[in-house]
């Protein structure tokens, strides 16, 4: 009866999920929808960690009060994803800047390959595991879906300095002050240091 019980309060949140993705929703909604069951917090975790569903709290977006959640997509992770922590993926995220590591797309903005779409990254392998790949901070990468749906078992390059030197100064007066300001904001300390003549590189 128990087993019964998990499985329908799982099928409903499941349920609902799919038909507002992409709604906030707030805990006292979630719990109604699973019954009034007690258990309902621990559907949802397996709903993320089993299940795979991109079901989003105020620990994944600062956006997000305590006791929101938010399915970003319908689409489960892939099953790899599901045995990485939530730690090593927030890690991993904020070293790349919440930027596709092949594109340049950022998170939650329209993808510039296709602008119907808003950009929703996922982590991928640099080495994919079929070439021997680790699941290890050092061997995954943010990479958007978009991307990643043409991007199996490919290594992309990492562009040069030389290559983003001549692409910023190829850009207008705008786009370049834009760079700084990203530039700024991802490295504080040592803008705060350039401005002070502090700076040896």
């Amino acid at each position: 009866m128990q087993g019964k019980r998990k499985s329908g309060a799982r099928s409903k949140l499941r349920a609902h999920f799919l038909a507002n993705t992409g709604r906030v929703m707030d805990a006292e909604e979630l719990r109604s929808i699973a019954g009034n069951t007690s258990e309902w917090a621990r559907r949802v975790r397996e709903l993320r960690t089993e299940e795979g569903y991109p079901i989003l709290t105020h620990n994944d977006r600062a956006d997000l009060k305590p006791g929101q959640y938010l399915l970003e997509s319908s689409v489960p992770l892939p099953a790899f994803e599901r045995s990485i922590s939530m730690e090593v993926r927030a890690f991993v995220l904020d070293r790349n800047g919440f930027t596709c590591q092949m594109c340049g797309a950022v998170a939650g903005e329209a993808h510039p390959f296709d602008p119907s779409r808003k950009t929703r990254l996922q982590i991928g392998h640099i080495v994919d595991k079929s070439m021997g790949g680790e699941d290890i901070p050092s061997n995954l990468r943010a990479i958007c879906s978009v991307c990643n749906e043409g991007a199996k078992n490919l290594t992309l390059d990492r562009p040069s300095v030389q290559k983003l030197l001549i692409q910023i100064r190829r850009a207008t007066g705008a786009d370049q002050l834009t760079v700084l300001g990203w530039l700024v904001k991802k490295f504080p300390r040592a803008a705060s240091k350039l401005v002070s003549g502090k700076f040896e590189g």
